[in-house]
């Protein structure tokens, strides 16, 4: 399970127009807000990709971008994303490898019988790399809102160590 202050894991995954998002290529560049859930058109998975969606100007001026992440195929995404006019990139993980290595890939028991499937979960990924937030189990409900404030709090933090470096070397 990673936590606050781990490294977030590089992956390269393509998005519902078949184009391969790498994770590195943001380093450095952006904040990203990765958020993994269980598959394309459920309802509660779909209010929650709207929500983000609803928000992405803001996330953006932020210098963030946000990411959801399923199992679905890329042709899934696609459908999905046209027919409920999301703005958002979405990443297939058919083989829940990316969801293994941020620990989401979970056995969960549904109606008597085990299999395995995403633990709707949130990672706020700073520029530098790091996780700053690991939000595991989420209740999809003003989730949207917390995660906007979280970044809000990222760059004023930024904004203080710098203000403290230039203090040390006047």
């Amino acid at each position: 399970m990673l936590r606050s202050g781990d490294t977030a894991p590089l992956f390269t995954l393509p998005d519902g127009d078949m184009e391969d998002f790498d994770m590195q290529t943001v380093r450095g560049n952006r904040h990203v807000v990765l958020f993994f859930y269980p598959r394309d058109n459920a309802p509660t998975c779909t209010r929650q990709a709207e929500e983000f969606s609803d928000h992405e100007y803001e996330f953006n001026k932020l210098d963030c971008i946000v990411l959801g992440i399923s199992p679905d195929d890329c042709m899934t995404h696609a459908e999905f994303a046209a027919e409920h006019g999301l703005s958002i990139r979405l990443l297939a993980d058919i083989e829940a490898e990316v969801c293994s290595l941020y620990g989401v890939w979970r056995e969960k028991e549904v109606d008597g019988v085990k299999r395995k499937g995403v633990l709707r979960s949130t990672f706020i990924i700073d520029k530098d790399g790091q996780i700053r937030h690991a939000l595991y189990d989420v209740t999809p409900k003003g989730h949207v809102a917390e995660v906007l404030a979280l970044v809000r709090e990222m760059e004023p933090e930024k904004a203080n160590a710098n203000r403290k470096k230039h203090r040390r070397n006047a």
